[in-house]
């Protein structure tokens, strides 16, 4: 049968055309009186996304949905299914299936009643344009029939109301451009009425971001990363659901677009997202698009055997220097770097450092000890390839790093001010907290006003002056504000701050941009984008020759290169949460439990066997914190004795363990083939 969509029958029995939507909505309906199997809404995007694909290319395809999880993305933001078409499919009990016109062989979104919901947030969605009401008056205390006739105002003016945020005297609404003519005539008019009975004050513009899916107060304390972004922000007002099915917050839409591409991340980082991934999420946006960067094949599968010969004895970090050594040369092809340090407090084994030396890499240390490591390990290496950059060391620290010869950091202006006699005759660096920071998790953004690194730009000026009270050289600039970023326009901002302030100075040689360059640890991230980075630095070199341009990474060259081997010693179910555990965890590698991050986790014994076990993946630490890895799938007949391979641990992995509960120290060990 064939019929037409966008056609209703209005309140006098006449024809009326529906609006955006309308073919949705005709669909639904007569879906759900003819009790058809299913009803397929066939657009332009393969389905609903867990956040605005445009705006964050990493969001995942949402594969299978409840259709009040669905009602509530749709009516939040989400353009691709009109809200009103959801109700008559769920009343009925009819699916909605959401395909894709151009790939009609993509699964899209299937949308139905689930006998088994899946807890968790799988949307992060934004409207923008928003209006805020805030109404004041201790009037309104313990008053019957107060807010009766506040809303009777909204009404006159017809206006609806979408948020509604109430204290003891003040409540604040929200207003919806999509849904209201939000004029200036109708805001002024309405206000005049209301200040008859309370303070009025109108914000705008605003834009509501919402994280939407089941149970969301049972994952608030998943949720503290994505709580500390809003607090860096000003939030207007906070309205979460009875129905538990979201969370909004009303932010200066000036700063909404910028957030949700960190906000998507921090969800996924922080296990916020479902337990069982595989239920409700399919590819990102990025890979249906084939836009995607693909990471190869990871080095360890090819030598399983050797890995298995090393895990008689775990817990076992695991080098392959063939991979240190490519990353190392994917950065020496990029043009414009006078120098190329490496961060030696990712990993500090000696094979690694004469690896890298080797290939022409200097090195950043952040302790005197680092320092020394460097120079034991390296013996005949010019201390003028070592940056040593401390923050709050002790004086003596600064004092032998100068006798040994190498480029020092001074990142305040104390030690210029109580300690000049020390920096007399010195060729000296400044670090600069250019104002802001960036990471994969808080705890490792080294820039902004909360960040204990760094001269404030305002500071430089006095440190510069400070330099030369004492007899010392400002010869370059540096700036590191965080680590695990993937955005090659980073750089270009921190080179922009560091350029602007070393023409003041007038004796700045060169300018570090620091390190920070991302790695793939999620499944479906992608490589760092090198070409990008190139073309950056293109544009940088161009702009302002008379500078060199120093990198020091460090997870880049070394995460990859190192696995952490453990033995399954237990397989425990508990009131239905499957935990796997084995010989070490936090003790061993901190970066799951320090900052929620996540590491692949196979088992290598059986790495051919379908994962078709949902678990945790738990260490033998005597705290709650200890677990290498939630949300987790590995093979059902994992048994105790099986060797679990923990990928990507190369950087802050050994140097990061810890004899907690009086454990050993996990081995290291070096492949070189």
């Amino acid at each position: 049968m064939l019929t037409q969509g966008f056609i209703a029958r209005a309140e006098d029995g006449g024809s009326a055309i529906l609006g955006r939507g309308g073919s949705d909505t005709s669909a639904a309906n007569f879906g759900a009186l003819l009790g058809a199997r299913r009803v397929e809404i066939w657009t332009d995007v393969p389905g609903l996304f867990s956040a605005n694909p445009r705006a964050v290319p990493d969001a995942r395809l949402l594969a299978r949905l409840d259709f009040e999880e669905a009602q509530e993305i749709a009516t939040t933001g989400a353009k691709v299914l009109h809200p009103r078409c959801i109700a008559p499919c769920r009343e009925a009990g009819v699916p909605l299936w959401i395909r894709d016109t151009e790939r009609p062989d993509l699964a899209g979104t299937v949308i139905e009643a689930l006998a088994d919901p899946v807890p968790g947030v799988k949307a992060i969605s934004s409207r923008r344009g928003i209006v805020l009401v805030s109404m004041e008056s201790i009037g309104m205390w313990q008053q019957v029939g107060f807010l009766a006739d506040v809303f009777a105002a909204f009404k006159h003016h017809g206006l609806s109301v979408d948020l509604i945020g109430s204290a003891e005297t003040n409540v604040t609404v929200s207003l919806d451009p999509g849904e209201n003519l939000v004029s200036t005539d109708v805001l002024e008019a309405l206000c005049a009425d209301l200040a008859q009975v309370c303070r009025v004050k109108v914000i705008a513009p605003c834009a509501a971001v919402t994280l939407v899916g089941r149970g969301i107060r049972s994952r608030l304390h998943k949720l503290n990363s994505v709580l500390a972004e809003f607090g860096r922000e000003r939030v207007h007002l906070i309205s979460q659901s009875s129905n538990d099915l979201n969370l909004t917050f009303v932010v200066d839409e000036a700063v909404a677009e910028g957030l949700l591409p960190r906000l998507h991340g921090l969800l996924i980082e922080a296990g916020a997202m479902p337990v069982d991934e595989a239920r409700v999420f399919g590819p990102s946006w990025k890979a249906l698009g084939g836009q995607a960067r693909i990471r190869p094949e990871p080095w360890w599968r090819a030598r399983r055997p050797q890995l298995l010969a090393a895990a008689a004895a775990t817990p076992r970090y695991v080098y392959h220097l063939p991979t240190v050594r490519e990353r190392a040369r994917s950065l020496a092809r990029l043009p414009g770097l006078a120098q190329r340090l490496y961060a030696i407090k990712a990993n500090a084994h000696p094979a690694i450092l004469r690896a890298l030396e080797s290939e022409g890499y200097g090195f950043e240390c952040v302790s005197l000890a680092e320092v020394r490591h460097v120079l034991a390990t390296l013996p005949a290496i010019d201390p003028l390839r070592i940056l040593f950059t401390p923050s709050f060391a002790p004086r003596a620290e600064y004092a032998a790093a100068l006798e040994l010869g190498v480029n020092l950091t001074v990142d305040s202006l104390y030690p210029l001010a109580q300690w000049p006699t020390l920096f007399t005759g010195r060729r000296i660096w400044l670090r600069v907290d250019p104002g802001f920071g960036e990471g994969h998790h808080e705890k490792v953004r080294t820039g902004g006003k909360e960040a204990k690194f760094g001269l404030a730009i305002e500071a430089v000026a006095e440190a510069a002056a400070l330099a030369r009270g004492a007899g010392a050289r400002v010869v370059g600039l540096h700036a590191h504000i965080g680590s695990g970023i993937g955005d090659a326009a980073h750089w270009h901002a921190v080179f922009g701050r560091l350029a602007a302030l070393a023409d003041g100075i007038g004796t700045v040689e060169a300018l570090d941009l620091g390190g920070g360059f991302g790695i793939p640890y999620e499944p479906e991230a992608e490589p760092f984008d090198l070409d990008a980075f190139a073309q950056r630095l293109v544009e940088m070199q161009a702009a302002c020759p008379q500078f060199a341009l120093w990198i020091e990474p460090g997870r880049y060259l070394v995460a990859e290169a190192g696995v952490l081997l453990l033995s399954v010693t237990q397989v425990v179910d508990k009131l239905g949460v499957t935990r796997v555990g084995a010989d070490a965890g936090m003790n061993a590698l901190l970066r799951p439990a320090l900052y929620g991050a996540w590491h692949g986790i196979r088992n290598l014994s059986r790495i051919d066997a379908p994962d078709e076990l949902a678990c945790e993946v738990v260490g033998p630490i005597c705290e709650s914190g200890d677990v290498l890895g939630r949300r987790r799938r590995l093979p059902a007949d994992t048994a105790e004795g099986d060797v679990l391979l923990v990928a990507d641990a190369g950087a802050y992995g050994a140097v990061m363990a810890s004899r907690y509960n009086l454990r050993d120290l996990p081995a290291e060990e070096i492949l070189d083939d």
